[in-house]
Formats: structure tokens, sequence, C-alpha cells
């Protein structure tokens, strides 16, 4: 029996669990516990009072470490945080013998594959090819696509900037965001993930807003607006993301179904943009914070519709397999199974 630490390290919250890997029941969870990661000003200390709680008899034999940022040559400097890991470093101080640390999309990857039918919703049934490629993108804070190849009896994962390609319009009201998104921000470029995120979400209310093309109901526009005037400080008391999303839902604030049906159609594109570069009949996997949370919507939209919506392209996009995760905690599954390979 073998002991692993797997980690979701973000800037806000750190998420560790201790897993046990046997022949007879693959990988059990056995101890969770998670964290404000501003309360330590390292990894390591963070750590040592998390096995110390879990009081068990061994230390982990391998860990792995989801980051959200980019890791380069076994290092990671987180965005949010002071901390700096390195991997020979934590393997020493910790007393683990091999530690891995991974982009946190590249752990969705590694993910995928300890989820259940219930972690899944599918929108698209397809014709799945197993030995094809597998794409993965995720709205949240940003945009997050990656990839998946597979390589004798495993996958190999590999993350992408791919969020941060040119935002391409459709059409006349999407072409008319793009020079508002311009123009607000004084820049030359817009990217993809500037529209699909949550970021975005905010981004595409106020240019319906501003252009006077729906109208605002006061409890929505007292949070967006008390958003904006927090622009600049570390701290905001409001999620307009989230208000704007939950009153879409509700059916309670119209500008605010009309901001999340250009999301939609703009996330829908993109994923088929995705999928038309690698060809994922492997599936395509939809990840992110933002697709469970407005599941009805996406269902009840043209997100298939703009998915694949490619030309002469369509009827191939028309077989790709194409599903949601529910599952929040995909990335820490792939922390654990890719710490079982190391």
């Amino acid at each position: 029996m073998t002991l692993l630490l797997a980690g979701d390290i973000g800037g806000t919250k750190t998420i560790l669990r201790l897993v046990e890997i046997s022949d007879s029941s693959g990988l059990q969870s056995i101890y969770e516990e998670s964290y404000h990661s501003g309360d330590f000003p390292d990894l390591v200390p963070m750590v040592q009072q998390f096995l110390a709680k879990a009081n068990v008899p061994s230390t982990p034999e391998k860990a792995c470490f989801a980051i959200a940022g980019p890791v380069v040559n076994n290092t990671a400097k987180l965005t949010n945080l002071v901390w700096f890991l390195d991997t020979e470093r934590l393997a020493q101080e910790l007393g683990i013998p091999l530690i891995s640390l991974i982009n946190d999309f590249a752990a969705v990857g590694y993910g995928i594959f300890g989820l259940s039918k219930k972690d899944l919703l599918t929108l698209q049934v397809g014709k799945n090819k197993p030995e094809a490629p597998i794409a993965i993108i995720g709205a949240g804070t940003g945009l997050g696509q990656g990839f998946l190849i597979k390589q004798g009896n495993h996958y190999q994962v590999f993350p992408s900037e791919g969020g941060h390609a040119d935002f391409a319009p459709r059409n006349e009201l999407e072409f008319q965001l793009l020079k508002y998104l311009l123009d607000k921000h004084d820049i030359q470029r817009v990217s993809v993930e500037r529209v699909v995120s949550g970021q975005g979400i905010v981004a595409i209310y106020q240019f319906l807003r501003d252009r006077k093309l729906g109208t605002e109901s006061p409890e929505i526009a007292q949070v967006v607006r008390t958003w904006e005037q927090q622009a600049g400080q570390s701290e905001k008391t409001v999620d307009p993301g989230a208000a704007i999303g939950k009153a879409a839902l509700e059916g309670s604030d119209r500008l605010s179904e009309q901001t999340l049906q250009l999301f939609i159609d703009a996330y829908g594109a993109e994923a088929g943009n995705l999928a038309l570069k690698l060809l994922p009949y492997g599936g395509l996997y939809i990840a992110g914070g933002i697709a469970p949370k407005i599941l009805p919507l996406i269902e009840n939209s043209n997100f298939l519709l703009n998915f694949s919506q490619k030309g002469r392209m369509r009827p191939l996009l028309a077989e790709i397999p194409v599903h949601i995760i529910l599952n929040q905690q995909v990335g820490l599954i792939g922390a654990a199974l890719c710490a079982a390979r190391l």
C-alpha cells in the first residue's frame, strides 16, 4: 500500500488530500483539509501542519501539487502569493522522495480519468474513438485550454495558452463588443479570455448596458456599480459575475439573460475552434467553475449550434463527444492520479 499526497493550490484557497493506493481498491481518499493560502508563508509549513493533524504512521511516498499558474523547470511562482515552489526543496524539507508540480489545468486533464458517469453531463454523444486526442476547455476566472494525446497505455497531458488567442467576432453584435473592449481598455487586441470567462460575463453586461441594448434592474445595477467603484482594490465586497448569472438563471433580470446568452454563444464558438484544431474524438470536456453553475442555461441554449457552426466542417464536429464536468474537485483527483504515476 502506497500513501500519496495531492494538493490543489490557489492564491486564495489550498486543498490537501491524503490518498492510499492499493492493487485491490485503487485510489482511496483517507483525509482532506482546506486552508486559506495567505495564512502561511510557504507550502511547507501548511503540509507539515496537515500531516500532523492527519496523524498517519508514515510520510507519503509521492506528492503532486496542482498550481494556479505556469510551472517551469519544476518550479512555480504563484501569482497572488509570495510563495516560490521548487520540487527539489519541497522534497528535502518535507521528506517526500517524489514530488511533482503541474499546472492546475493539466491536473484537470489527469482528473478526467478519475471521474464517474455522475460527474459528467453529456451535451453531445458523438462517436468516441479511444485512440483520438482529448480536449479540455474551461471558463472560470480565466479561460483554460489543454489537450491529451495517448502514448502507449497512458495519456500525456499538454497545457495550452489558447485562452489568450484572439477573440473572433462572428456577427454585428460581437463586432460591436470587440470595438467596445478595444476602446474601453485602450488596447490593440482582445483575447477570447476577455469574453469567455468570469470577467467576460461582466464585460458583456457593461457593453450591453453602455450601448443601451438592454434595461438594467436596480438590484444588479447596484452590484455592478459597487464592483466598478472598487476597481483596483485588492478586496472586493461583491461578485458581479455570480450576481448576473444568478439573475439570468432566475429570469429576474432581462439584461443578465442577454449577457449570458451572448456569453454562452461565444463559449460554444470557442469550444468549436479548439475542436477544429485538435479533432478530439476522444471527447471535448468543459471544465471550470462557470458551466456547472449555469447548467440549465447551457442545456437550453445555442451552445452546440455555435460549437458546430463551422461551415463545411460541421459534420466533423457533430461526431465529437462533448461533456460538462460537474465534479469541481477534478483537479485534486488529477493531482492524485499524477502522483500515482510518479
